[in-house]
């Protein structure tokens, strides 16, 4: 059997796993068995993705007859498929783990059980589809299926506006990717990818494509302003799946934007580049300042693969202006800096949506302003989440810190373009790229001090308990995965060198055999790292201070009061909190934020509290989407009287409608 063969029968077991579901309903032991078993599915998704990335083995396909009579469904395993299925099956088989453990606290399983399965085989589909129906269809079931997934607590009004909003969104990119796949067939109507490719597009009908690709998986990517859906979606829906619709679902729509743009298409305007990368400066940073304002910690994490997807299409958008440019050894490092931080930020988004949710099943909350005082309640799962916030925060020796590193080393080599244009645009990204590196260190040290350090805010916090063996060796797993990619770079680097090739027709040079495990994306003489040296130091000089300390500092004893940071009462309201955390920032950044403080102060005498209300808005669901939505209802009501229409004005209209028609199609032709 053949790569593909194998991959299919993986994802068909995990298609009859939801059928099974349906069958046997909710009987004992069901849930635990259909974690387990899409646990094991899904790595042996990764197993078949990472087998062919290492051997460098060429494309396989496989043709099934289910689909259209003339075409049938179309699958394709090469290098960038791989990728992805390694991406998914990773993520997807923590996911399962976890939900082993994370399950067992679901008051109504059956409404997560029957679509999980199927969902992970419907992102499968997607990347190993080889014509654009089998695509489309595989799109439009992650989408419906990720949809009943977000639905589970449907008695909650907020969960049932979360999925309003969403199937709208999902409906919007099925659309407009529906138009994008129809301009790539032409007037031949051939939707095989291989035909797609062969065909010569004009550079008219290529900008076309490129912009609604752009929309299409933008909106499933959460690319801003389309990213009104995920702080809704998010903490709405279970743990485990918020963690595989943020770590793994968009980053199936990442594989969907670089399978067209730069597999699919030929050569593409600079000016494209230049917009992508725009695109991606502006959605990291608006995403990491709009973390920063929330309280909701699911919600607060929503906002962060905002960011992590514009810091994603930063390193495409540079890739696209490289191989415009005919500069392939620049293409090939940007699209190694982008694809190591799909894979990258898979495992700590994942990882830290496992620790939302455990958090979440230890206390019964997601507002950080109830929390506090974690760590001496659920020590494994403060050590796990902290990694995560470590490696969201591109802070060495974690994985974060390589995949960014290398975006702003591309950055770097930037004026070697030709393009004025391209030339400015890209060190403004770089500066937006550390912008909103540094603010989500900051975020960061706000999540981690507000929930897992000082004193508990709450009773839920004071006695929450550690979580189950399952939920905890999931997220100690993904820590684990993001130090080992963070000190040994090389090889994930390595590992990606046959999708460059395939993309860019380039590669970085080979990492495996340098000295000190180092990596040299240009050349040793410009620019180098090395993670386990880093490590190591880290390691060494922490040591050093520890034995120091303990060995050589005075040992006698002094009592006397703690230092209390200017607060005599120790009652835990004292402490800092979210808020105030943000309030520099929020006040600095206001006008981005549409921020408002209100301060309410009684008269002297009254004894009623004063009160400090601050409120932040996402311009794009205010300045976009509320009016968007008011047009629409505005043009809707003028036009519901159609429907009282006469036979003959009807006809009359269907008339007019066929003329219309025929007149955009000769002028197209």
């Amino acid at each position: 059997m053949t790569a593909i063969d194998v991959a299919a029968a993986l994802v068909g077991g995990l298609l009859a796993l939801s059928l099974a579901v349906i069958v046997l309903g909710g009987r004992r032991g069901v849930s635990n068995a259909v974690y387990a078993l899409s646990a094991a599915l899904s790595l042996g998704l990764a197993l078949i993705g990472v087998t062919v990335l290492a051997a460098s083995a060429g494309a396989t396909t496989l043709s099934v007859p289910i689909g259209l009579p003339w075409l049938g469904a179309n699958l394709r395993l090469d290098a960038l498929s791989a990728l992805f299925l390694l991406v998914l099956g990773t993520g997807g088989g923590a996911a399962s783990v976890y939900a082993i453990g994370y399950g067992r606290h679901e008051h109504e399983p059956q409404r997560v059980l029957p679509f999980y399965p199927g969902f992970l085989a419907a992102m499968s589909l997607v990347v190993l589809a080889d014509d654009a129906f089998t695509f489309l269809l595989s799109w439009e079931m992650m989408s419906l299926l990720s949809w009943a997934l977000v639905l589970t607590h449907h008695h909650a009004d907020e969960t049932r506006r979360a999925g309003y909003i969403y199937l709208l969104m999902a409906g919007f990119g099925t659309m407009v990717l529906l138009l994008a796949f129809g301009l790539l067939a032409g007037a031949d109507g051939s939707y095989h990818f291989a035909a797609l490719r062969e065909t010569d597009h004009s550079q008219t009908i290529t900008t076309i494509v490129i912009v609604l690709m752009l929309l299409g998986t933008g909106s499933k990517a959460g690319l801003y302003p389309l990213h009104v859906w995920l702080p809704l979606a998010h903490p709405a829906a279970p743990s485990h799946v918020s963690a595989l619709m943020s770590g793994v679902m968009t980053k199936v729509a990442v594989y969907g934007f670089v399978r067209v743009t730069f597999d699919i298409l030929g050569p593409q305007p600079v000016w494209l580049a230049m917009a992508v990368m725009a695109t991606g400066g502006i959605t990291a940073v608006m995403g990491v300042l709009l973390a920063l304002m929330q309280h909701d910690l699911k919600r607060l994490l929503a906002y962060h693969t905002v960011e992590n997807i514009g810091i994603i299409f930063i390193g495409l958008g540079l890739a696209m202006a490289f191989r415009a440019d005919g500069q392939t050894a620049g293409a090939a490092l940007a699209l190694t800096a982008a694809l190591f931080h799909v894979f990258n930020h898979m495992l700590f988004k994942s990882l830290l949506f496992m620790g939302a949710g455990s958090v979440l099943n230890a206390t019964g909350m997601r507002d950080m302003e109830k929390m506090g005082g974690l760590i001496h309640r659920m020590p494994v799962s403060a050590v796990a989440f902290l990694v995560g916030c470590v490696a969201i925060s591109a802070l060495p020796p974690f994985n974060g810190f390589v995949s960014e590193w290398l975006t702003f080393q591309a950055i770097l080599i930037s004026p070697d373009l030709t393009s004025l244009g391209a030339r400015m645009i890209a060190p403004a990204v770089g500066g937006l790229l550390a912008l909103a590196a540094a603010l989500a260190a900051t975020c960061f040290v706000k999540v981690y001090g507000v929930v897992f350090l000082g004193r508990a805010r709450s009773d839920a916090a004071g006695n929450a308990a550690e979580v189950d063996r399952f939920s905890v060796g999931a997220m100690l797993t993904l820590a684990l995965l993001c130090l080992l990619a963070g000190v040994l770079p090389g090889i994930v680097i390595d590992l990606l060198r046959p999708v460059v090739d395939l993309l860019a027709g380039s590669t970085m040079p080979l990492q495996g055999n340098n000295a000190w495990l180092t990596i040299t994306p240009i050349e040793a003489s410009r620019s180098s790292y090395s993670g386990f040296l880093v490590l190591v130091f880290i390691a060494t000089s922490g040591g050093v201070v520890a034995w120091l300390v303990h060995n050589l500092a005075s040992r006698e004893l002094r009592r006397g009061p703690a230092w209390d940071c200017g607060f005599p009462n120790a009652d835990p309201v004292t402490q800092y909190t979210a808020g105030s955390f943000a309030q520099p920032i929020r006040r600095i950044m206001g006008p981005v934020l549409a921020a408002r403080e209100t301060v309410t102060m009684p008269a002297p005498g009254d004894m009623s509290p004063a009160r400090h209300v601050a409120s932040t808005l996402d311009l794009a669901w205010a300045r976009l989407y509320l009016p968007l939505a008011a047009a629409v209802g505005i043009i809707t009501r003028r036009l519901n009287g159609l429907q009282f229409l006469t036979i003959r004005r009807y006809l009359s209209l269907v008339f007019a409608s066929l003329i219309l028609l025929l007149v955009g199609l000769a002028i197209w032709n």
